[in-house]
């Protein structure tokens, strides 16, 4: 089976290095992965997070445009209860046109961030997610132009609306629910799973019930689904369980509501409860030499039914993180 591989870089601050240091790095690895043929490049949205730094995707897309020429770049995704749908429509009409035919627009329901930070974001954060099936359908009015059966006929729609652009970004719904699988579905939208949040649970039943109640639309006649998923790859199998260690210190301390940049594999330790805990997280991992890894995926893409993968990879060392993806696209011939 032919297997599509994109990327979803998050902008992960690690110790001993400065935040701009992990906005630079997600510009330096769109680059990086455009080389390495990799389809989409996406990134995250989150507020308030002393690890994920990655706060205004639509700048940083733009900034990625400017670097690249070919891989799609997108959100993954806007939290869009934070914001007007309209101002998100504007913003990323124009990265549209900065990056012609290329651009896609996740959106997501979940915060991204503490209800505190939600509500500086917006002061009606606790009801706002009540209106993201309208807000949905408002963000498909505004970003078409006029050349897709007059869909910007939205009866709020200033006097310049109808003008439009010649193209419009792919709108997305993610999510890791029923919830976004059932709204993608009845929107006629692209669905994509974060697998990567829960280890896949709920995975099987999110994309039955996505294909089950899909309604065709203008855009997208048949259903088309990816998920995202956590992987490392590395020579050696050791080598990959090391560099990964940072990541499972995070969720540890992520349990215990601690939260911090990414550490350095070399200082950490587990306890003996804690080497238990992770047991199980290490059996369901992408972690491992890269034949390894990419056996897996192709399997679970087989049996999800999917024609396209979305990886995510922390490490403390971007260079180990290039090698990751660059050993994948090896491995898939996707360069």
């Amino acid at each position: 089976m032919s297997l599509t591989l994109s990327v979803l870089d998050q902008s992960i601050a690690c110790a001993g290095r400065g935040e701009d240091h992990a906005l630079r790095d997600t510009l330096d690895l769109s680059a990086h992965c455009e080389a390495l043929g990799y389809h989409r490049f996406w990134v995250s949205e989150h507020h308030g997070l002393p690890t994920i730094v990655g706060s205004a995707p639509e700048i940083l897309l733009a900034a990625i445009a400017a670097r690249t020429q070919r891989i799609r770049l997108g959100s993954a995704g806007v939290m869009l209860p934070h914001y007007s749908a309209y101002k998100v429509a504007e913003q990323f009409r124009v990265l549209d046109a900065l990056a012609p035919g290329r651009v896609d627009l996740g959106v997501g329901r979940a915060p991204g961030t503490d209800m505190r930070t939600a509500q500086l974001l917006n002061p009606q954060a606790r009801h706002a997610a009540e209106d993201f099936p309208q807000q949905v359908h408002d963000l498909i009015q505004w970003t078409r132009s006029q050349r897709h059966q007059g869909a910007l006929a939205h009866p709020l729609a200033p006097p310049d609306a109808q003008a439009g652009f010649e193209r419009a970004p792919e709108v997305w719904v993610l999510g890791s629910s029923d919830y976004g699988a059932q709204l993608a579905a009845h929107f006629g939208l692209p669905y994509a799973f974060a697998y990567f949040f829960m280890d896949g649970q709920g995975v099987e039943q999110a994309l039955g019930l996505y294909r089950q109640l899909y309604k065709p639309s203008d855009r997208h006649g048949r259903p088309q689904a990816t998920i995202c998923i956590w992987a490392l790859a590395a020579d050696s199998d050791e080598e990959a369980m090391h560099h990964a260690r940072s990541r499972e210190r995070w969720r540890i301390d992520r349990e215990r509501g601690v939260l911090g940049p990414l550490q350095h594999p070399d200082g950490i330790a587990f306890t003996p409860d804690e080497q238990a805990r992770l047991q199980g997280t290490r059996r369901r991992a992408f972690v491992g030499r890269a034949a390894d890894v990419a056996e897996r995926i192709r399997a679970l893409a087989q049996e999800l039914g999917l024609d396209e993968i979305v990886i995510n990879t922390w490490a403390h060392d971007p260079a180990v993180r290039r090698r990751s993806y660059a050993l994948l696209a090896r491995e898939f011939g996707i360069g």
